[in-house]
């Protein structure tokens, strides 16, 4: 059975957060609908940055920091709102961050820090005013990948996953994640031709 992508999913529960629907329910299916991105992410951050967090005394797994993101983004998302996947994402790794800061320091013994005023910091914004003329043309190329490609792209190029982490949250091989990206890339060099040639990166063999 087809499963629509988690991308354009999360981007109608986004578009629906800027309107006039009521948010609780949308951020609770937004929320439901990535979880399993999240619990992925949550995983990788741990293991590849914060590895001493998982070892005995505190033994952290992914499981328990997943349930305490999901309710720093909740909290988050009674004001913040971020306008596409990548800032939403973008704003999950970013509580991901201090939710695993904060339990290094009270493993060292140090105090937490204070909680952020989460209206003042929503999500990184489109960052159009700074990047460059090229560099709005790249984002703006990213956003125009079909489904398919964009999710492998933003998954292994934004996220930074591996090509079979990315493949467990998509739910198919790493084969496939390859070709999508390499698909994605070879797209996006059509589109940027003009521009120059090592601005894309070629996927590794």
């Amino acid at each position: 059975m087809f499963e629509e992508p988690t991308s354009a999913v999360v981007q109608r529960y986004l578009d629906e957060l800027a309107g006039d629907t009521p948010a609780e329910p949308v951020v609770k299916a937004l929320l439901d609908r990535a979880v399993r991105r999240l619990h992925h992410l949550c995983a990788a951050l741990l293991h590849r940055s914060y590895p001493r967090l998982a070892r005995p005394p505190l033994n952290l797994h992914a499981d328990e920091m997943l349930g305490a993101v999901v309710e720093r983004l909740l909290k988050a998302l009674r004001q913040a709102r971020p306008g596409t996947v990548r800032q939403f994402f973008a704003l999950a790794c970013q509580h991901m961050r201090w939710e695993l800061n904060d339990l290094a320091r009270r493993l060292d013994g140090q105090p937490p820090v204070p909680d952020v005023d989460h209206a003042q910091v929503p999500a990184p914004a489109d960052s159009g005013s700074v990047l460059s003329p090229a560099g709005r043309r790249m984002i703006a190329a990213i956003d125009a990948l079909p489904d398919a490609e964009r999710e492998a792209f933003d998954l292994v190029r934004i996220q930074g996953m591996t090509q079979p982490e990315a493949a467990a949250v998509l739910g198919v091989s790493a084969m496939t994640v390859k070709r999508r990206l390499n698909s994605g890339l070879q797209l996006l060099a059509d589109a940027l031709a003009d521009l120059d040639p090592h601005g894309i990166d070629p996927d590794p063999p």
